[in-house]
């Protein structure tokens, strides 16, 4: 194992010269309050002096020594314990100790995704919400578990260090940490009464293939030629960083609450003006999302301006400005008047509606003008089911369109929880260094460079994922990539039985072109995978919210797979999984596994969502019968059945449970 850990240190760091001239440096999870994972040997790594020796002391009473290597790595393996604390660690140097307050040891967990994984505790009100999370809030102190998150970065190289720190549960610390990864640690510390370290490293909106390393990724087709932008930008990379370290910076880190994107200075007051002069910006059909119209991977501070006409007899008269959604805040100004905003987080599908006032109505021309911020995803004025428009008030039908080419500048760029403000003067932007592809939480490889790779190879018990909504369009392709994943963790964190845990994505009404089912079917047939266990979510799901409330049963299903499979306690862990189809001459019999306790069929006034077909394939609404732990599928105009469908679509309704009350994934036997 030392040898592949060697290994696997040098083809990550780079540190080089950097390192001997430093003395003491720890890789980024080991700080004061952090949690080892329990019964195993921890690596232990860092930077040194080369040549000198490192000795790391544990209270528990383990110690590891070595010698600094000469490109100035170290690393140790730490024998850990069963579960306690707190303790005292001590890494000592030839000039300095480090020392290790407050530290655990107990079950460690990474916990991975996109937005629904990122999605905190207090939610992105007032769309999405999370259920009981006010409540859980208030009663999160709970010091044995303990939150280390990730902040939002991409690179084109893996990084070996990364920002964040540990800490207690408590109701300060909690509330922008992952609401899944929350319940399921808190259902982990209540069963197992055990400390839990919980690792959060999720960005929302973010596809699979960003969260993987280049020498998996190659092995499905398709990702060269991005592959090989990478390459190109990899050389540049490094000039961009230099040139963003030019100019003034806001920690967006230590600003917390529902005010956190407000009243921030970016060096752009007179953007609202009616006579600023805007000539020199460059332009942008609207409505769009920026990212598809020249700000690809960019996350910041944009301002949208545009001049319109409107007929004579709307002046002094009320009008509505219909922006739709705008992703994600906004403050907008007409004619130099602010108009309205929405300027917290979670409004990214709110149509913006401002009422003009008719005082500010004097000409028969209007400037509009918008500062959008985006702080993760995409970005912009992006256009909804509403009209793009500006029209008089009471009257909509009689409208001026907004759609079309408007003048845009970013001012501020956001990354790694940093906004970097380049302001108006001077239009700084516009000087951004040239890159073939800038990495953004899109880009492939990049979340894996600079949010898994600075954490391995730290010792974990397993990992939770929730992803999938932005591989929806691909379902087929993500039935490859997920146990790619899996098993690129499990390389990176020397474990090859590492536990891996994972929710299918919910219901929703995806666009037409887009099939969920198929993905769910995907994220189903991953089971095959060993040591791994799926969240059901289609009875939890809201069809018009990709971000449903109820994350405390995602995480207690979690923690059920986790408890059975990974702990061996006796508890239900999955609903009904297909074992075996048999036809027949009228019906077909399906039978299942996790049916012990018995099968449920709960209808809706949509049905009982199965359907059957014969040799036709048109399908019909099944009639169905529950015995024992098989179902008995039929539909009396059907003879010779061949395949039976359940809740295969993007919006069913989950109406298939066993007696554990856990429900079953949507299936379809034509495609066994």
């Amino acid at each position: 194992m030392k040898r592949i850990f060697l290994f696997l240190l040098a083809s990550v760091l780079t540190y080089g010269a950097l390192a001997q001239n430093h003395t003491l440096r720890l890789a980024p999870l080991f700080t004061t309050n952090m949690v080892f994972q329990q019964g195993t040997d921890a690596p232990v790594w860092g930077w040194g002096i080369p040549g000198t020796g490192i000795t790391v002391h544990s209270s528990w009473g383990s110690e590891a020594r070595t010698l600094v290597n000469p490109d100035g790595t170290w690393n140790v393996f730490l024998r850990t314990q069963e579960a306690g604390g707190p303790y005292e660690v001590d890494v000592r140097a030839v000039d300095t100790t480090a020392a290790l307050l407050n530290v655990m040891v107990g079950e460690v967990w990474l916990c991975s995704g996109q937005s629904n994984m990122e999605m905190p505790l207090m939610g992105w009100p007032p769309a999405d919400t999370v259920l009981t999370g006010t409540q859980t809030i208030m009663n999160s102190s709970v010091p044995d578990i303990r939150l280390f998150s990730v902040p939002l970065t991409a690179s084109t190289d893996p990084e070996i260090t990364c920002g964040g720190t540990w800490m207690e549960s408590s109701p300060t610390s909690t509330p922008s940490f992952s609401a899944t990864a929350y319940f399921f640690g808190k259902q982990l510390h209540d069963v197992l009464k055990a400390p839990i370290g919980l690792i959060h490293s999720s960005w929302g909106g973010t596809p699979i293939e960003a969260w993987m390393k280049e020498a998996f990724l190659t092995r499905v087709a398709g990702y060269d030629s991005v592959l090989r932008l990478l390459h190109a930008a990899r050389d540049g990379f490094p000039a961009l960083v230099k040139w963003r370290q030019e100019f003034p910076t806001i920690d967006m880190k230590s600003r917390m609450g529902e005010t956190r994107w407000q009243n921030l200075n970016f060096g752009d007051d007179r953007c609202a003006d009616v006579v600023y002069n805007d000539s020199s910006w460059h332009d942008m059909v609207l409505p769009t999302y920026w990212e598809a119209a020249g700000l690809d991977g960019f996350d910041g501070v944009v301002w949208f301006r545009r001049r319109l006409a409107i007929p004579p007899e709307w002046v002094h008269k009320d009008l509505v400005l219909d922006l739709g959604p705008v992703d994600d805040i906004d403050v907008t100004f007409v004619n130099g008047f602010k108009v309205g905003s929405h300027e917290g987080e979670g409004m990214y599908s709110v149509n913006r509606v401002y009422p003009i006032p008719k005082d500010i109505v004097d000409t028969t021309f209007i400037q509009v003008a918008v500062r959008v911020i985006d702080y993760q995803g995409g970005g912009g004025i992006c256009g909804g089911k509403t009209p793009f428009s500006l029209h008089p008030a009471g009257a909509p039908h009689d409208s001026v369109s907004l759609a079309g080419s408007w003048k845009f500048l970013p001012v501020a760029e956001y990354s790694a929880g940093r906004l970097f403000v380049y302001g108006v003067v001077g239009e700084k932007y516009y000087t951004h260094p040239f890159m073939p592809i800038i990495p953004s939480g899109s880009t492939p490889t990049a979340l894996y460079n600079a949010m898994i790779a600075p954490l391995a190879p730290f010792a974990i018990r397993g990992a939770i994922w929730y992803q999938g909504e932005a591989n929806v369009g691909r379902p087929q392709e993500y039935g490859k990539l997920l146990p790619l994943l899996i098993e690129n963790w499990r390389d990176s964190f020397l474990d090859t039985t590492m536990s891996f845990y994972y929710v299918q994505i919910a219901p929703y009404v995806y666009d037409t072109l887009s099939q969920s089912q198929l993905l769910r079917e995907s994220q189903a047939k991953t089971l095959s995978v060993a040591h791994t266990g799926m969240a059901v979510t289609l009875d939890i799901g809201n069809f018009t919210n990709i971000h449903p409330t109820n994350k405390p049963e995602v995480g207690r299903r979690l923690a059920l797979c986790a408890l059975a499979k990974t702990y061996g306690r006796r508890v239900a862990y999955s609903g009904p999984v297909l074992l075996s189809v048999k036809q027949g001459t009228t019906r077909m019999v399906l039978t299942f596994a996790h049916a012990k306790r018995g099968l449920v069929i709960r209808p809706t006034q949509r049905g009982s969502g199965f359907e059957i077909a014969g040799a036709d394939r048109v399908f019909k609404n099944a009639d169905v019968r529950v015995q024992d732990s098989t179902l008995i599928v039929s539909n009396p105009t059907i003879e010779h059945p061949q395949s039976v469908r359940y809740g295969f679509s993007n919006t069913p309704d989950a109406t298939f449970f066993n007696g554990a009350g856990l429900p079953s994934t949507s299936f379809r036997t034509d495609d066994w």
